[in-house]
């Protein structure tokens, strides 16, 4: 959830969890979640001025009791931030973000503000709890490999067949919701494709320090040849809820395999259709004189 190198794999294996902690913080991070919340309290008329393309929040549980699915970008504070915030809005519900073990197990004020939050590790236990007292979560199967986009990457779903999510789905018979964020793959500009010499070499580079040739960043640019952000619209839409629960007649494996594999079919349908939006919308890099012709849900 953070963009900063992972630690070293090793750093981070077998490290055991603290299924406690998930429900029950302790007092440090409680106060730390009222100064988030009143910070975000305070940052929500600063996300309306941006007019963020937001559809879909209807379709949404109003018990609360589901789990969102949703696709990573290179500006990841666009959907961590984005996600919890219509749906708190909607419908009251705290979002509870799965993150990557890799960054979720570093100690210190990181870690406090993590679980302050809302976020804990992603891990099978852990979803487990959440969905035990039927909080709403949000998990992005990717993971941090999908922040790390080479030219030409941009918005498309790097789940290398991971199916964990869909199957805690089935065994709690979570409601899966799918939701698509379009403008951060657009805050930087990757200038150099994967397969490029410079692409190897940061892949070299991450195996080397990571173990993970996923995990390398790719040379970016933002405005100019600065890191400075592009200003970029962020389009977002929940889909229609997916139904996990499990026919009699069918497999486990099955079921579970079918539940991913819709999930990741409707997810993708979602992320094209915020980029025909995006496409044709005058306010996508948020310029003020196209503010009454933005594009709007319908």
């Amino acid at each position: 959830m953070a963009p900063f190198p992972p630690p070293r794999k090793k750093d981070v294996v077998n490290q055991p969890v603290d299924i406690d902690a998930v429900m029950n913080h302790p007092r440090r991070v409680q106060r730390l979640r009222g100064v988030l919340e009143r910070v975000h309290d305070g940052i929500a008329p600063l996300i309306d001025i941006s007019r963020p393309y937001v559809s879909g929040l209807d379709t949404l549980p109003a018990d609360g009791r589901f789990l969102l699915v949703g696709n990573h970008t290179q500006f990841i504070g666009g959907e961590v931030l984005l996600v919890p915030h219509f749906v708190r809005r909607a419908i009251g519900a705290r979002v509870r973000p799965l993150a990557d073990r890799r960054f979720a197990q570093q100690p210190g004020f990181g870690h406090d503000v993590m679980t302050a939050y809302g976020g804990v590790v992603g891990a099978p236990e852990t979803a487990r709890e959440l969905m035990r007292h039927n909080e709403t979560i949000l998990v992005f199967p990717g993971g941090g490999r999908e922040i790390a986009k080479f030219k030409g990457e941009e918005y498309h779903l790097n789940w290398r067949g991971r199916s964990g999510f869909a199957r805690i789905a089935v065994e709690n018979d979570y409601p899966i919701v799918p939701v698509g964020l379009v403008g951060g793959d657009d805050v930087y500009k990757s200038l150099v494709t994967r397969d490029s010499a410079l692409g190897r070499l940061t892949q070299t580079i991450s195996t080397r320090l990571t173990g993970e040739a996923d995990m390398a960043m790719p040379l970016m640019r933002g405005v100019g040849p600065t890191f400075i952000p592009r200003p970029q619209r962020m389009y977002l839409h929940f889909g229609e809820p997916i139904d996990t629960t499990q026919p009699k007649r069918a497999s486990t494996e099955n079921w579970v395999e079918s539940v991913r594999q819709n999930t990741q079919q409707a997810l993708e349908t979602i992320l094209a259709d915020l980029l025909t939006v995006r496409a044709d919308d005058p306010f996508r890099e948020l310029n003020p004189l196209a503010w009454t012709s933005a594009a709007k849900a319908s």
